[in-house]
């Protein structure tokens, strides 16, 4: 088996021999494939790479990739995976990809250069939907809302049939809690599948977690020394200063977490504490492990809620995005077939 990395590298050189074949995307990470995305009333904005322009019509384009970057705010990288996973997804003609940047500099833990207005994220909770540190009017959620209405536009993309919004580690934080609690999955008329891979935490829609076994759920016994355990973004209390989540009920909430389509793509291998792995005491309620963690997170959701969410385990991927959405398990997910598409 080819390893990942390589596997993506050789995918990048034969996208670089086959851009003059034919019009291609962009496919370079870097300034020339991105684009800004300007805040309701200005002057804010924040920045995406694209496979195709997001504002010039484009008849050929009939899916869109919106793929959300780790803890490490490294957009150029998980662009350049997802445009390896459109390329071996036979892909790349008619999905636009994009992948948005959640750039922050709080002079301490994020120190990341910022352009002329471009906004400051919250080094923190931009993964669950936090206002921005240097305009409180934005938020993260907000920023791939303001992402999807420009792809919904049917002047720029008149045969735009589905989007997919999915995000690893931190990105699949980010993911899980924005398919709960988006304003715009109904609104749109594209319909919105969400892939959440390898989170260290989810947002629990009440006090159960699962058991030390893992199979069945019961009410949190340690809450009185691990007071945060259901407290936004690990439950759904407390969501006063959380930005997009703040006005919303837990029953909308609960409501959108079910009846949106998820898949959770988790890697078999994803056992150990590596990665910016979540060991506070709220995420080790949840499980020992991010694998346990989806597993158990499904179980919840579709057995006491009644969803009808998806779980795939990819064989031999641990912590690693790259692994995870190039793999033959995570393909058909993102970029299905066409017989697919037309089944009943």
């Amino acid at each position: 088996m080819i390893g990942s990395g390589i596997r993506v590298a050789l995918v990048i050189g034969s996208l670089s021999l086959a851009a003059n074949a034919w019009s291609a995307p962009c496919i370079q990470a870097n300034s020339t494939c991105t684009e800004w995305i300007s805040f309701p009333g200005g002057p804010s904005r924040s920045v995406v790479y694209r496979t195709y322009s997001l504002t010039e019509k484009n008849a050929n384009i009939t899916r869109a990739l919106v793929m959300v970057h780790g803890a490490n705010r490294d957009a150029d990288n998980y662009f350049r995976t997802a445009v390896g996973a459109a390329f071996l997804g036979s892909a790349l003609e008619d999905t636009v990809v994009v992948a948005p940047r959640m750039a922050s500099n709080d002079g301490r833990g994020c120190k990341d250069t910022l352009a002329p207005n471009e906004v400051s994220w919250n080094c923190g909770s931009w993964r669950s939907g936090g206002p921005a540190i240097n305009n409180n009017k934005v938020d993260s959620f907000l920023f791939v809302d303001e992402i999807l209405r420009k792809l919904a536009k049917k002047e720029v993309f008149p045969n735009l049939r589905e989007i997919v919004v999915a995000g690893h580690s931190a990105g699949g934080q980010f993911v899980t809690r924005y398919e709960m609690a988006n304003k715009v999955h109904d609104e749109l008329g594209v319909p919105i599948t969400y892939v959440v891979s390898n989170p260290s935490s989810y947002a629990y829609p009440d006090a159960v977690r699962p058991n030390a076994e893992a199979t069945d759920f019961v009410h949190f016994r340690d809450a009185r020394n691990c007071t945060t355990y259901d407290k936004w973004p690990y439950g759904f209390e407390d969501r006063t200063e959380a930005g997009y989540t703040a006005k919303m009920s837990d029953d909308q909430l609960r409501k959108q977490l079910t009846s949106r389509p998820v898949t959770y793509l988790l890697g078999e291998i994803d056992i150990l504490p590596l990665g910016g792995f979540d060991s506070s005491c709220p995420a080790m309620a949840q499980g020992p492990t991010r694998l346990a963690r989806g597993q158990a997170f499904a179980k919840l959701v579709n057995t006491k809620l009644g969803a009808k969410h998806n779980v795939t385990v990819v064989p031999l991927c641990g912590h690693n995005a790259r692994c995870m959405f190039t793999s033959e398990a995570a393909l058909p997910l993102i970029f299905p077939p066409a017989a697919a598409k037309t089944s009943p």
